[in-house]
């Protein structure tokens, strides 16, 4: 069954958040915008650190919280799985290329991520609470949108992507984060899924349901406590392997137009396959033109829209070009990304091959390799796998984390098994749920990262770096989007939805915490698409409305800071 939900959700998001067209349609974006307002997250850059830093605040400014703080609770939002497991998945799947097209969407999503802020400033709201409310539906919804010389209405569009936040709320900020921390701490303290996923749940419940100004007050303390702990354990693996640095570099830029090849357990990536899933782990990991972000800020404190777009510029910076290369260096350096390490095998990213393969072979590699990459197809097996005491002892090789799995032992009920499975189109039919498959085979996702921080000065101590560091980092994008989340439901039905879907959420992230890893990132990756479709075409349509708008902010700028240096605002 979780099976064919995993495969129906990746049909769909076949056609679009995996699609090629829509990772160019991403950058593409990004790449007119940062030509088109003349670099601008080169340009503002040390104006966006004064603006961030309070320099220009002033205390009588409309609006929830200030500018560090709506930074703080935006980039608690952003800085979560996907710089941990996000990253570790992105190579896991592309190779250190993938890292590369990371940073890339990062670079060009600095002057996405200031675009739509911008806009969303502009057109935020006051909501019958009193409260601050904006994002893409609010500028979709207000903004005069021309077409052949007469004013459309894209109030159906502010439906639809208010819709998407809500589901994306579950399928970004929820599911995939409880779930990265619950597989965390088993793996490292042992202690049951439920049981982080309950307390978790009641923490998460006690915080959002004080609404922005407490998830402000907390998430401000917990971005700069995360960060701390979790650099001081990366930089512990990256000095401790030292002599890999510079060989790490080299990876991520040497097959940026090649793809990456073969060696130890990996199997191989394509260019486009590399350049498909750094684009795509990019934006989960930054939001940038997700349209998620501009809902945080619409709380801060600003006269002028452009103040707080000079904040968002920052984002993609300190989430991805500095936290994801972090992660990346740690990952490549350490060297365990593609070593096989011993697992519990997921059903849903496991099948089983007719005959068997070596990795050694190059012709088994190429046949293995256009599988993986839907160049070509292998022969699945069709049957009963017989085992005796755990062992298969079937003529074939099974695959499991996109690799050729060693030393595959299966039980139930904590003993070795005996007997036979059925095994239909290399799928494992297991309709009691209780067998467990182990072995040896490639890591991905937060368990990546962990095994490669016990490659440390920490030694086996790193892996509670992660584990705290994890918790910390998606416990607090758990909170963010329980605030996007509630925004579109006050765009949707009123202040008075607000709380019920609040008793859904925390519900939904407490059930996601023993849920399957590849169905939630499936599902994830979907509800980001939804949500960046809509606001990219948004953007794109007001393009014209940012020249004015940064030359207003110039004006404003003489006018009450005279004197003060900056940029010139054209």
């Amino acid at each position: 069954m979780m099976q064919q939900i995993n495969d129906f959700l990746v049909l769909i998001d076949s056609f679009i958040g995996s699609a090629d067209w829509f990772v160019y349609f991403l950058l593409g974006t990004g790449l007119f915008f940062t030509i088109y307002l003349k670099f601008p997250q080169i340009r503002f850059f040390r104006h966006a650190l004064r603006v961030v830093s309070g320099k220009y605040d002033k205390s009588d400014l409309p609006g929830d919280t200030s500018h560090f703080q709506a930074l703080s609770t935006a980039l608690s939002g952003t800085v979560g799985t996907g710089n941990i497991a996000g990253v570790a998945l992105a190579i896991h799947l592309g190779g250190p290329a993938a890292l590369f097209w990371m940073l890339m969407t990062a670079a060009l999503g600095m002057t996405t991520k200031f675009v739509e802020v911008t806009l969303s400033h502009k057109y935020r709201e006051t909501v019958a609470d009193g409260s601050q409310a904006g994002g893409p539906m609010y500028y979709m919804k207000n903004a005069n949108f021309m077409l052949f010389g007469k004013k459309v209405s894209l109030g159906w569009v502010a439906t639809l992507f208010a819709i998407a936040t809500v589901l994306s709320s579950f399928g970004t900020g929820s599911l995939p984060q409880i779930n990265s921390i619950s597989n965390s701490v088993f793996a490292t303290f042992g202690i049951e899924h439920w049981i982080t996923g309950l307390v978790l749940s009641i923490f998460l419940g006690m915080v959002i349901i004080g609404g922005i100004k407490r998830i402000a007050a907390v998430t401000s303390k917990l971005v700069p406590a995360m960060a701390i702990i979790y650099f001081i354990g990366a930089f512990a693996v990256i000095f401790y392997n030292a002599g890999n640095i510079i060989p790490s570099f080299v990876s991520i830029f040497a097959d940026v137009f090649t793809g990456s090849a073969a060696t130890g357990g990996f199997l191989g990536a394509t260019l486009a396959y590399a350049f498909n899933r750094g684009v795509n782990r990019g934006l989960f990991s930054n939001e940038a033109g997700q349209g998620s972000a501009p809902i945080a800020h619409a709380s801060a404190k600003a006269n002028e829209p452009l103040s707080e777009g000079m904040v968002a510029i920052l984002e993609p910076f300190i989430d991805t070009i500095i936290i994801c290369t972090v992660t990346g260096l740690v990952l490549l350096s350490s060297g365990v990304w593609n070593e096989k390490h011993q697992n519990v095998f997921q059903q849903t990213d496991m099948f089983v091959l007719n005959a068997v393969y070596d990795e050694n072979n190059l012709q088994d590699q190429e046949k293995l390799f256009g599988h993986l990459t839907n160049k070509s197809a292998v022969a699945l097996y069709n049957g009963d796998l017989n085992v005796q005491d755990g062992s298969v002892t079937n003529n074939l090789s099974i695959i499991h984390a996109r690799s050729i799995a060693e030393d595959v032992k299966i039980s139930k009920a904590g003993s070795p098994f005996t007997g036979s499975v059925k095994v239909q189109n290399g799928n494992l039919v297991d309709p009691s749920g209780d067998l467990l498959v182990e072995g040896k085979s490639l890591v991905h996702s937060a368990p990546l990262t962990t095994i490669a921080f016990t490659r440390s000065f920490f030694g086996d101590a790193g892996q509670y770096i992660v584990a705290i560091g994890l918790l910390l980092f998606a416990f607090s994008t758990a909170i963010s989007w329980s605030y996007y989340g509630d925004r579109a439901m006050t765009f949707l039905l009123g202040p008075k939805s607000v709380m019920p879907y609040h008793i859904i959420y925390t519900i939904a992230f407490f059930f996601a915490s023993f849920t399957d890893t590849t169905i939630i990132w499936t599902l994830s990756g979907i509800t980001i698409a939804l949500m960046t479709i809509p606001n990219l075409i948004g953007i794109l349509w007001l393009r014209k409305e940012m020249p004015q708008i940064i030359k207003e902010y110039g004006e404003f700028f003489d006018k009450n800071f005279p004197g003060m240096k900056h940029p010139k605002f054209k």
